[in-house]
C-alpha cells in the first residue's frame, strides 16, 4: 500500500518541505545503523491533540543515544517543541512521530567521529498490525530467530541497528502468514515480539517477560502495568518458558505502533477462547480511556499539542 505522506518536516532546527529533507548516501548511519528513534503516538483528546508521554519517549531517546556515544545538539525542550510544531504545520490529531538522530556524512569508519543530524517526521497512522486487529486479534508464531544475547547490542536501546532482529522476525512471520512473530531470547526462554513487548494472562494475573529477557523497556509496557496495579490487577514481570505461550488464558502485544493487541493465537493453537479476553479487554479501555477522557491521566501523560 502506497504511503501519503504529510507535507512538512523537522530537520535540524528547522520546518522544512518533506521532499527536502535529504541525507547523504554515504552517512555513517546508512552503512552502520548508527541511529537512535523514538515512536510516539498524538491522540484526540476532549481536550484537542495530546502527545502521549512525549517527555518519557524524549527521555529514552537521549539515553539511547548516550549508549551510542551520539551527541544530539538540541535539549529535550527543544525536541519537545518540534514534536508539537510539525503536528501543528501538518494540521494533524491523531498522528504518529519519529524523531531521529543519526550520525552524517564525516568519516568513514566504524569509530569515526561525524556530525548528528536530527528530525522530526510526523505522520496518520492506524492500528499498526492492521485494520479490526484491535478488536479481532491477531495470529502470531514463535520466530525462528532469536533475539540477541546479552552483552554483545544492548536491547534497552532503541537504536536502528537493533531492528534488523525485529525486520527478521516480522517479515518471517508475515511470509508465513501469521499477523507478527514472537521472540525467545538467546537462554531459549521468551523475550518479546518483533516490535511489541507482551503480556501473558493466567488465573487473572497478568504476566511479562523482565528486562533481562532481550526486550525494550517498552513505554507502553510501563503505561500498562501502571494503569493494571492502579486497578487491582497483578502483575508480575518474570521469565516464561515457550509453552506459556500456548497454556495462557489471554496474550496481548503491546507498543507505542502495536497499541495494545490482542493474540488469538500462536502457532496455530488457539489463546484460550481464541479472541481477547476480559483483562485485555479491561486493559484496552483503561489505556484508550486516558485518550477520551474516562480514564484519568494521574501522571500527567498528555503533553497538549496547543
Amino acid at each position: 500500500m502506497a504511503m501519503t505522506y504529510p507535507e512538512y518536516i523537522w530537520q535540524n532546527g528547522a520546518i522544512k518541505p518533506w521532499a527536502e529533507a535529504t541525507v547523504h548516501v554515504m552517512a555513517h548511519a546508512l552503512h552502520y545503523g548508527s541511529s537512535v528513534f523514538e515512536g510516539i503516538r498524538s491522540y484526540e483528546t476532549p481536550n484537542g491533540p495530546a502527545i502521549f508521554r512525549l517527555t518519557d519517549h524524549l527521555k529514552r531517546l537521549y539515553l539511547s543515544a548516550k549508549i551510542y556515544d551520539i551527541v544530539i545538539p538540541y535539549t529535550i525542550d527543544e525536541l519537545a517543541e518540534a514534536c508539537r510544531e510539525v503536528i501543528r504545520r501538518n494540521g494533524l490529531t491523531k498522528a504518529y512521530l519519529r524523531p531521529v538522530a543519526f550520525r552524517g556524512l564525516g568519516g568513514f569508519g566504524l569509530s569515526a567521529d561525524t556530525p548528528t543530524d536530527v528530525a522530526v517526521a510526523t505522520w496518520e497512522m492506524g492500528p499498526y498490525l492492521g485494520p479490526g486487529v484491535l478488536e479481532t486479534g491477531i495470529d502470531a508464531c514463535v520466530s525462528s530467530w532469536q533475539r540477541f544475547a546479552p552483552n554483545t547490542i544492548p536491547a534497552g536501546a532503541k537504536a536502528g541497528g537493533n531492528y534488523l532482529s525485529g525486520q527478521l522476525i516480522a517479515r518471517e512471520a508475515r511470509r508465513l502468514g501469521f499477523g507478527e512473530g514472537i521472540a525467545l531470547a538467546s537462554t531459549g526462554l521468551l523475550s518479546e515480539g518483533a516490535g511489541e513487548n507482551l503480556f501473558l494472562m493466567f488465573d487473572g494475573q497478568m504476566h511479562t517477560t523482565p528486562a533481562s529477557a532481550a526486550i525494550l523497556n517498552g513505554i507502553t509496557r510501563h503505561t500498562l502495568i501502571t494503569l493494571a496495579r492502579d486497578n487491582g490487577i497483578e502483575v508480575i514481570e518474570r521469565d516464561m518458558p515457550r509453552e506459556y505461550l500456548y497454556l495462557a488464558d489471554e496474550i496481548l502485544m503491546c507498543g507505542t505502533a502495536a497499541e495494545v493487541t490482542p493474540i488469538k493465537s500462536v502457532d496455530g493453537k488457539p489463546v484460550g477462547e481464541g479472541k481477547a479476553g476480559p483483562i485485555t479487554r479491561r486493559i484496552q479501555d483503561l489505556y484508550f480511556g486516558l485518550f477520551k477522557g474516562t480514564t484519568e491521566d494521574r501522571w500527567g501523560w498528555l503533553d497538549p499539542v496547543g
